[in-house]
């Protein structure tokens, strides 16, 4: 069923899908871990000219020291979202250059071992100009022919009755190589079924298997399963070189990445220099409130003490209370006579 959604141009439809928008690029910087430095301002005024609110506050207060200081912010802010999102990317080339130089040298290792190994066989056993074919002088314990069907019979009761709980069993050699048997486990639903795999062992101890170590029920493709499971060295060696010259097309771009510098430091350097003389001077400019309103109250104190000096008004300041002793009524000490 299609969905139709509608919106009317030039209304109120067009913000709602512009904030929808900006939620999902949020979310998905979040998921990605793509989010450098966000800072939360009062959002632009000016929508073509794209000034913030304390921009306006700067312009409205009639100091360009202020509005100078706004725009420093602003810029700074911007280039440390760069930076961070400069040394993201740098710290991501770096663990994919890691990666990759572990990748080659781990793939040289082993080309090293299968290549000693492959040298080895065409050594003791090179392969037949007409035919293309090798001798295969393979050995089992507790077998002294060399019947393909002996041998081929041998290797079926040993895939029967073999148990060795998932370690490496030897049952035989090919020239220096050692033969190898090892039971697997797995699970058919609620059921375990068992089993054996063959291998051969080069002479590093990796481990060659042919037709995923299943062994083939015909006795002359059981005993050339281990000459086959050789055979495939070559390719092993190719595959692991192709790997490596795709992982060395991407190592000269990542280790320029991370051999660069950025190039913005001098100017963040600069920029932040001239915000903290910026910021000294703002500073300068204005008065402590503490100290202007202490400055003013002594101010008035003084211009009180102006207007009564030298008069007959006596400032009503607060004073010091003096004790007064209370009056006491004194008797005469002889009796008031009447003289006519």
């Amino acid at each position: 069923m299609d969905c139709y959604i509608y919106a009317v141009e030039k209304s109120l439809d067009s913000y709602k899908f512009n904030l929808l928008h900006n939620k999902q690029v949020f979310i998905n910087q979040l998921k990605s871990r793509n989010l450098a430095a966000r800072t939360i301002d009062e959002g632009a005024i000016d929508e073509n000219g794209g000034g913030n609110f304390s921009e306006y506050v700067a312009i409205l207060s009639g100091n360009n020291d202020l509005l100078e200081k706004a725009k420093l912010d602003k810029k700074l802010a911007v280039l440390e979202s760069e930076r961070q999102a400069y040394h993201r990317n740098k710290g991501n080339a770096k663990g994919k250059l890691n990666e990759k130089t572990s990748e080659i040298e781990k793939n040289n290792v082993f080309i090293g071992r299968f290549t000693k190994d492959w040298e080895y066989l065409n050594k003791v056993a090179p392969a037949d100009a007409e035919t293309g074919l090798r001798p295969n002088p393979l050995k089992l314990d507790g077998v002294d022919s060399d019947n393909i069907e002996i041998l081929g019979n041998r290797l079926a009761a040993i895939n029967q009755k073999a148990r060795t709980e998932d370690d490496y069993m030897k049952i035989g050699t090919l020239f220096d190589f050692r033969i190898l048997v090892r039971t697997e486990k797995s699970y058919d639903g609620d059921t375990q079924v068992l089993h054996n795999k063959f291998m051969v062992e080069g002479l590093d101890g990796i481990k060659y298997t042919y037709n995923n170590g299943y062994i083939a029920k015909e006795p002359k493709l059981a005993v050339m399963n281990f000459i086959n499971a050789l055979e495939r060295i070559p390719a092993m060696i190719e595959k692991r070189e192709k790997e490596n010259a795709e992982l060395s097309k991407d190592i000269p771009v990542l280790r320029e990445i991370v051999a660069a510098t950025w190039p913005k430091d001098a100017e963040i350097k600069q920029l932040g220099e001239e915000l903290a003389s910026l910021n000294r001077k703002i500073q300068l400019t204005l008065k402590p409130v503490g100290l202007h309103e202490e400055g003013k109250d002594e101010k008035v104190e003084m211009e009180k003490q102006r207007m009564v000096s030298g008069s007959d008004v006596i400032p009503d300041l607060p004073r010091q209370v003096k004790h007064v002793p209370s009056m006491v009524i004194v008797s005469p000490a002889k009796e008031l006579k009447k003289i006519s």
